[in-house]
């Protein structure tokens, strides 16, 4: 993690983007931690999957890794979901590059060595923002906490157990078993 004296975030947003990314919280450049393996497997499938399921539909989309910049902090959720009507488009129709607004899902995933409380501070802050769910996936303890604005937080660890989803993603559909299996593919 790096941390930079306060900056406002219009100068971070001039800064060139790092590898792995860095976010812009609280007026410091926090760099997140480099993705490994059941990161990036959870998260190459996981995009993958909600996409499969929503996007052809044009009900939404999932996004890996994107830049999204709103209530003062610039944060790159593992995946952002944003429904068809939110996605950020250039005059020409294609996809944008900056997206001003916060997420409709935001997914998270941990990496060893990453603070789940500045994960789960992200979701949070997502959540004040009109994000209608968040997930942070834990791969070592094979658990998934479900966040939303208006109710308790849930925690799905069982294999069977069902993962709710947004209203807008009922036509997605995955269990805690399923979404650890691709760590075994």
């Amino acid at each position: 993690m790096i941390q930079t004296p306060t900056l406002t975030i219009e100068e971070f947003l001039t800064r060139p983007e790092t590898k792995p990314a860095s976010e812009y919280i609280d007026g410091q450049i926090v760099q997140k931690p480099m993705p490994q393996g059941k990161h990036s497997a959870i998260q190459t499938e996981l995009a993958a999957a909600i996409n499969a399921a929503l996007r052809r539909q044009q009900t939404a989309r999932a996004f890996s890794e994107l830049r999204c910049t709103f209530g003062g902090r610039s944060i790159v959720p593992d995946i952002s979901v944003f429904t068809w009507n939110r996605i950020f488009r250039d005059e020409d129709g294609s996809v944008a590059n900056a997206f001003s607004i916060a997420p409709d899902w935001s997914i998270e995933i941990l990496s060893p060595d990453q603070s789940q409380t500045k994960v789960t501070k992200n979701i949070l802050h997502c959540l004040k923002h009109q994000t209608q769910m968040g997930w942070l996936i834990d791969p070592v303890e094979q658990s998934v906490f479900v966040y939303r604005s208006d109710r308790a937080t849930e925690v799905f660890d069982q294999p069977e157990a069902q993962l709710p989803t947004p209203e807008f993603a009922k036509d997605f559909s995955l269990t805690v078993e399923a979404l650890f299996g691709w760590l075994q593919d």
